[in-house]
């Protein structure tokens, strides 16, 4: 399985723990997702990079704002839309 492949997972299985009202084990385990993410694209093109930053911010306010289903469906759906936008 590529790192690409097992990134996307992560993000899904991060955002599942999250929709699952599991909210403090989720937000520990999206600070690797968000890691791996960032390595992953960090031979994307700019505009990629640009998008994942806003992204990021993104969801670091809905978790700001504790709502845990938006935060979840930023990881699950576009953060990994983004990352099968590069590559493998």
């Amino acid at each position: 399985m590529s790192a690409l492949s097992l990134c996307k997972d992560e993000c899904r299985q991060c955002a599942g723990l999250f929709r699952l009202g599991r909210d403090v084990e989720a937000a520990l385990t999206m600070v690797d997702v968000f890691e791996k993410a960032q390595q992953c694209l960090a031979s994307a093109p700019t505009e990629v990079q640009q998008v994942l930053a806003q992204l990021l911010l993104q969801m670091l306010e809905c978790q700001e704002r504790q709502d845990w289903l938006g935060l979840a469906d930023s990881m699950e759906y576009e953060l990994v839309d983004l990352l099968g936008s590069v590559p493998a």
